[in-house]
């Protein structure tokens, strides 16, 4: 799994947006400790947490099982440009023979979990896709035999109040393992001076 940021809104955007309220734009300070404290006070303490949604945040995902998409689809409030397996599943259709135990191979197309007997199945399903594809079969259908576990890539874009959902409900220890990864990773991802927006978010062992 990989994730990139690519691009975030700027802090003074939020403080700008706060200060519309009071009309208080004389006290800001362009994203630094007063506007921090400010966004601090009026999302996180006072939750008041609308005013996050002025912070947008668009990320690259790579390597992530088409399972954890369909996790990552259920948070509504963001937007998903997802690879398209009707362009792109033919980069299957060339590859040699899977084999039951070639999981270093296979693991290029497929997420492993770690337990033998589902990988050693997942490479199998994986093997019957490649097999498919030889055949005189659209990839629209085709890509119905498509094994949960088939890796795919994103982009999403996502709001701060919705990041702070996602990252409080997806880090915790009762998450599916690998959408616990990404949240992680999202967290991992987002700038330093940004990070005390989502740091009571993530979940820690401590935090019980």
């Amino acid at each position: 799994m990989n994730v990139k940021l690519l691009n975030f809104t700027p802090l003074w955007v939020c403080s700008n947006a706060i200060r519309t309220c009071w009309q208080s734009f004389d006290k800001g300070d362009n994203g630094g400790d007063k506007d921090k404290e400010l966004i601090d006070r009026v999302g996180n303490k006072f939750k008041h947490a609308s005013t996050l949604e002025h912070l947008h945040y668009n990320f690259y995902i790579k390597g992530i099982s088409r399972a954890c998409l369909q996790e990552l689809a259920r948070h509504r409030m963001a937007s998903l440009s997802v690879k398209s397996t009707r362009y792109t599943l033919k980069e299957l259709k060339n590859e040699s023979e899977f084999k039951e135990n070639d999981f270093q191979n296979a693991s290029r197309y497929i997420v492993l979990t770690g337990n033998e007997m589902v990988d050693k199945a997942s490479i199998k399903a994986l093997e019957n896709m490649r097999l498919l594809l030889g055949q005189n079969i659209s990839l629209d259908i085709a890509k119905f035999a498509l094994p949960e576990c088939y890796k795919t890539e994103l982009s999403w874009s996502v709001n701060a109040r919705s990041l702070q959902n996602f990252i409080s409900l997806r880090s915790s220890k009762s998450a599916l393992w690998e959408i616990r990864n990404l949240a992680n990773a999202l967290f991992d991802a987002i700038p330093d001076e940004h990070k005390f927006i989502f740091e009571d978010c993530i979940y820690k062992e401590d935090k019980k």
